[in-house]
């Protein structure tokens, strides 16, 4: 699978509020939060990088997506993942063409890639 990816030398808490910043420029609001990291060290004492995932989602995007066929329920929201390490933030998006089949749903995966893209693009370098 291909992500759509960047890396900053941000903190990743501001890394955190920038990609919440450009992804909510795009039409997409953050539904979900797991901080992986955390869970697992929680859970089963393990530690582990900084690695948290956010479940974007655009309304429009998904109601389109939906009325196409409600199976891409299974694929919603998009995330979007923040990792630390050596001093560096990576940001990756799932990148929707890899997921969604292509014909009825070309158009829209490309609109959507188009926008995780640009959300992505817009987090600054440093």
């Amino acid at each position: 699978m291909r992500p759509i990816h960047k890396t900053t030398s941000l903190s990743m808490a501001d890394a955190e509020t920038e990609v919440r910043r450009t992804l909510a420029d795009q039409g997409f609001g953050v539904l979900t939060e797991i901080d992986v990291a955390t869970t697992l060290r929680n859970k089963l004492g393990i530690e582990r990088a900084p690695l948290k995932i956010l479940g974007a989602c655009n309304p429009t995007f998904a109601h389109r997506a939906l009325e196409l066929d409600e199976r891409v329920s299974l694929m919603l929201p998009c995330n979007v993942v923040l990792s630390a390490k050596g001093g560096q933030t990576t940001i990756r998006a799932v990148d929707p063409r890899d997921l969604m089949p292509s014909g009825e749903f070309d158009d829209l995966a490309t609109e959507v890639a188009n926008r995780l893209q640009a959300a992505v693009d817009a987090v600054p370098e440093h």
